[in-house]
């Protein structure tokens, strides 16, 4: 069995979760609920259970996000990933709350983190060439393609967790 491609991914992979880690570490909740400006996407909560915004649109207008909010869709795609990948493909992002707290956050990403990295670490190339497992975010391509966008959005939302966490470092 060849793993050339999985352990390539892992590395990416790897490398973007060190960046989250990063930026993760030292964050607490007063930071998470703190807006950036007076409109962006944010959580909200809602009998108990903290709910966040969807946009409508993704235009500049929208303002930047709260850390709550990136860390709950960060929460929102992994487990969706994870959910229609090797799971029941049934996730809402309506069932997937911000998880109201830095700590409790962070153990949740932890917990997709060692989830995921177990999952990938049981798949050869050749699963990972095969479509069987690609049905969210897109289908109808490799699963390495899921894989490497995964990588992506993660390092993504590793730099948007650092953007915000410099401003509200500077904050007056």
């Amino acid at each position: 069995m060849s793993y050339e491609i999985r352990d390539a991914l892992l590395r990416q992979f790897d490398i973007a979760w060190a960046l989250t880690e990063y930026h993760l570490n030292g964050l607490g909740s007063e930071e998470c609920l703190w807006r950036p400006a007076s409109n962006g996407l944010h959580v909200h909560l809602r009998d108990g259970v903290w709910v966040a915004d969807w946009p409508e649109q993704e235009g500049y207008d929208l303002g930047p996000s709260s850390i709550a909010w990136i860390t709950w869709h960060m929460v929102f795609w992994w487990s969706s990933v994870l959910d229609h990948s090797f799971g029941s493909a049934k996730l809402a992002r309506e069932e997937v709350p911000w998880p109201g707290s830095a700590e409790a956050t962070k153990e949740r990403l932890v917990e997709l983190q060692v989830e995921w990295r177990r999952r990938l670490e049981r798949l050869d190339d050749n699963e990972l060439r095969s479509t069987r497992r690609t049905r969210w975010p897109f289908e109808e391509k490799p699963f390495m393609d899921v894989v490497s966008w995964l990588n992506i959005e993660l390092a993504k939302n590793a730099a948007e967790l650092g953007y915000v966490r410099f401003l509200y470092g500077a904050r007056s």
